[in-house]
């Protein structure tokens, strides 16, 4: 498990590493997941460093899970998707890479292909900014 200095949303949120922002307020950070399970598919962060579910605050917990359905709003309104899964992976046995607690906001449509868990795979830059951008409210 990487340490904070060393947690690669810890340095998306703090704006050292990029990524693509879609929705922030005081307690949470969203931006696009680069291995998308299906176009539109984001993460919601607490800015606070918390491992996982385990770790996390129950106030943090809790503005999460506010901005992860404010996040599918937006996503609703922009991508209009048959729906959404929000999905939370706590440990390695249950698919957690990245030792941050985040959420999944990942938008279904009734064609898309993927069956859970889904096996991660880089998505296309240009096609993940430009959904963010939707998502913004900016295209």
């Amino acid at each position: 498990m990487a340490a904070q200095d060393e947690c690669i949303f810890c340095k998306i949120v703090a704006g050292e590493l990029p990524g693509e922002i879609v929705d922030s307020d005081d307690r949470t950070v969203a931006f696009m997941d680069v291995n998308p399970a299906t176009p539109g598919h984001a993460l919601v962060v607490p800015r606070a460093h918390a491992a996982d579910l385990m770790a996390i605050s129950d106030e943090d917990f809790e503005a999460c899970t506010l901005a992860a359905r404010r996040l599918a709003r937006r996503i609703d309104e922009a991508l209009a998707p048959d729906g959404f899964n929000i999905l939370n992976s706590c440990g390695p046995a249950a698919w957690q890479t990245v030792f941050h607690f985040h959420l999944h906001v990942v938008p279904r449509y009734e064609d898309d292909p993927l069956k859970l868990p889904w096996i991660p795979g880089a998505g296309e830059q240009s096609e993940i900014a430009s959904i963010a951008e939707r998502i913004r409210g900016e295209g």
